[in-house]
């Protein structure tokens, strides 16, 4: 990876993470389907103005926009309105072995023992996290939580294989494609939508601004950008960036603070995610290492 691409896979789980906490903090005013529709709706405005998305793939993101935008932010945010911040974003981190999983079996990508350990740790400490009294009780957050990670590492796959579409255009269409699904999809589901867009202080609509502009149009534009010139296992590592600041957002904006559970849990998740992601150094060869050679 370029120096470049370093600070962009950098820069983006930091943006989300950030994201995830306010998003937190407006889930208390706005019902969680009707808050994402907005932030795509305005996502999509705002890039809609400047470029077209791809119109010759538009059934290709349909899908896309179901399978990496409604159906896993919905799942994602329904949990989260349950849960607190630091606790979901930590059980999110599965999203690392499921992409890493997606990879290896539908990218033909290298998998390796490494990362099944780190994969195994990893689900170790998100079952610790559901061993905690509070979410053994209610369990669906947290299933909703898990299952809109499956979701959103097989729409990265579906990403990665779309050739010869810039991020911005890409997410324009999974934008304009996404905002009435889930809008569709709260009508269904969920009531007061208009009684909170009436009621939204500053507060509220800063949330809107930042989830909708910063966190969508900025961070997946980058994400989008990532895939398209990276392998997905070369940005996996870097989405452990995500949990750190979401926690500490968590902490320092939300007033939340972990069980022993939860931060026991989170932090061998952390574990396996590192395990599964960090490299080894392969030995040098015998040569290079001081063999003696004749003349």
């Amino acid at each position: 990876m370029t120096p470049k691409q370093v600070m962009l896979a950098i820069a983006t789980p930091m943006v989300w993470g950030l994201g995830f906490a306010l998003a937190k903090a407006g889930l208390s005013h706005f019902p969680p389907i009707f808050l994402m529709s907005t932030r795509y709706a305005l996502t999509a405005l705002v890039l809609l103005w400047f470029m077209r998305p791809p119109t010759p793939l538009l059934g290709r993101i349909f899908v896309i926009a179901l399978v990496s935008g409604t159906i896993p932010y919905g799942m994602v945010f329904s949990g989260l309105n349950d849960l607190e911040a630091s606790t979901a974003i930590l059980i999110v981190q599965l999203n690392v072995p499921f992409l890493a999983i997606m990879g290896w079996l539908l990218l033909g990508e290298h998998l390796g023992w490494q990362r099944v350990v780190g994969m195994a740790v990893a689900f170790i400490g998100v079952g610790l996290i559901a061993g905690e009294p509070e979410i053994r009780g209610n369990p669906l957050p947290l299933f909703l939580v898990i299952g809109g990670g499956l979701f959103w590492a097989y729409g990265q796959i579906m990403i990665r294989r779309l050739r010869g579409v810039g991020g911005m255009r890409l997410l324009a269409g999974v934008a304009a494609l996404s905002a009435p699904q889930l809008l569709l999809g709260s009508a269904f589901i969920e009531d007061g939508q208009i009684t909170a867009l009436a009621t939204a202080g500053w507060m509220e609509w800063s949330v809107i601004l930042y989830v909708g502009l910063i966190m969508t149009a900025l961070g997946y534009t980058m994400w989008y950008h990532l895939l398209s010139v990276c392998e997905v296992t070369q940005l996996a590592p870097f989405l452990l960036i995500n949990p750190v600041v979401a926690v500490l957002a968590g902490v320092v904006l939300l007033g939340e603070s972990l069980t022993l559970f939860e931060a026991l849990g989170g932090a061998i998740v952390l574990v396996g995610i590192t395990v599964m992601t960090v490299k080894r150094r392969s030995a040098p060869p015998l040569a290079d290492a001081g063999e003696t050679r004749n003349p």
